[in-house]
């Protein structure tokens, strides 16, 4: 069974929100630090933000200040609301758990066009 499956991605103009869903088996929700990754086509894959297991989040400095990265414990799923969209933010969307290493979702296509 996958342990994280990520979910929520669509078509957005630019300008427009789209929150994404990550769905953790609860003893990896419950173990490692937890945060996306995005890859757009031909370009390497980048890390976009993480929330660490006391709450703390980090940002790339492509995203701070429109993402936000959120985790419900009761739910054991991480979230992505990501406002004020751009074309450039056009990619593949990926959860993980425990970095690069660790577990991954099986993506949801974000795509941000007029």
């Amino acid at each position: 069974q996958v342990q994280l499956v990520d979910s929520g991605g669509g078509l957005v103009q630019p300008g427009g929100s789209l929150r994404l869903s990550c769905a953790a088996a609860r003893n990896i929700f419950n173990t490692y630090s937890m945060g996306w990754y995005r890859q757009a086509p031909g370009k390497q894959r980048e890390w976009v933000a993480t929330i660490i297991r006391d709450g703390r989040t980090n940002y790339a400095d492509s995203v701070k200040g429109r993402f936000t990265i959120s985790r419900d414990n009761a739910k054991n799923t991480m979230y992505l609301q990501m406002n004020s969209l751009k074309p450039e933010d056009t990619a593949v969307y990926y959860c993980n758990a425990g970095a690069t290493n660790g577990y991954w979702g099986q993506g949801t296509q974000v795509t941000v066009s007029s």
